[in-house]
């Protein structure tokens, strides 16, 4: 039904030539605008009423009692759960590394956060099927989960900027009671506010993959990022690196490449590397982690994501 009024709009009322670039891309954008921001309004108006008895600081509560590698499994699966956005990324680890929690468990929680997200879940699902949305998970689940253990086994506290430990943030912090009237107004009012936050990245990559749809000829995506180039998947981390969208915003681009060729190990592994590798949620990172942490800690993302992305483009 959306697709018919796509193509109704783009042929009916702005009468643009069949099967041209600009009306496949037109037809497209229309189509995936509608479809996102009605599944994204369902979707946060649910989750944010389930977050409603997740806050923060029972999260940290939660996680601060949690041993290594269990704890790690733990701390993806909440981090799936209750996901918060990249730049939540700092007050988190602050009050994580103050509740007591151990550093790879903090940052296991802090890479499936935004990795593995309840919208991108079902966006996927409903774009590609469950097969490649339980890859999806699975993938993300062992990225955030070996990432943060390794880290751990590291013991690399001593690269955290000093001044997070200083930092007072008090365990007594009362988690608000809400009614259930109180959480349907605070969903309503948390759904508006993430539109309004999110809408122009939507659109812009909604946009991007309506272009890639209607103008970019599939042997240019395939000579670069195809079947055929060893090095594929490398450059499509390198490429999903610089740019900023959370997993539910980069999907219309993921959904175009595909359309186009591209495997969908090297897809998923650029879908992971702009939500888990982006450099604005770097930026933000450099504020509590020195450096060297900051480069252990992209190194092994950087690793894990380009050997699932090869992985699945065996399998799949």
């Amino acid at each position: 039904m959306l697709k018919e009024l796509a193509e109704y709009i783009t042929y009916n009322i702005i009468h643009l030539e069949k099967s041209s670039p600009f009306a496949d891309a037109l037809i497209f954008f229309i189509y995936d605008t509608i479809k996102i921001f009605l599944l994204l309004s369902v979707i946060i108006f649910v989750v944010s009423i389930i977050r409603s008895y997740f806050p923060p600081e029972k999260t940290r509560q939660i996680l601060s009692h949690k041993k290594q590698f269990m704890g790690n499994i733990f701390a993806a699966l909440l981090g799936v759960a209750t996901p918060f956005c990249s730049c939540s990324a700092v007050p988190l680890f602050i009050g994580f590394v103050e509740a007591g929690i151990p550093l790879g468990i903090t940052l296991s929680f802090l890479i499936a956060s935004p990795m593995v997200n309840e919208i991108a879940v079902v966006l996927l699902w409903g774009l590609f099927g469950w097969k490649v949305t339980s890859i999806y998970i699975g993938t993300g689940l062992f990225i955030a989960i070996t990432g943060g253990f390794i880290i751990g086994k590291l013991k690399l506290e001593k690269w955290i900027e000093p001044y997070v430990y200083q930092i007072h943030i008090g365990q007594g912090q009362a988690l608000i009671n809400k009614t259930f009237r109180e959480r349907i107004q605070y969903a309503k009012t948390n759904t508006k506010d993430i539109l309004k936050r999110i809408w122009l990245f939507i659109i812009i990559a909604i946009g991007i993959g309506g272009f890639i749809h209607g103008y970019v000829p599939e042997n240019f995506l395939t000579q670069y990022a195809g079947p055929q180039n060893p090095f594929a998947v490398p450059v499509a981390v390198a490429l999903g690196v610089p740019l900023y969208a959370s997993a539910a915003g980069v999907i219309p681009i993921v959904y175009a490449l595909v359309e186009k060729g591209l495997s969908i190990g090297t897809v998923l592994a650029f879908m992971m590397a702009v939500t888990a590798l982006s450099l604005p949620e770097m930026i933000i990172l450099r504020k509590v982690l020195k450096v060297q942490l900051l480069g252990v800690f992209v190194g092994i993302l950087t690793v894990a994501i380009i050997t699932v992305g090869y992985l699945f483009n065996i399998i799949l």
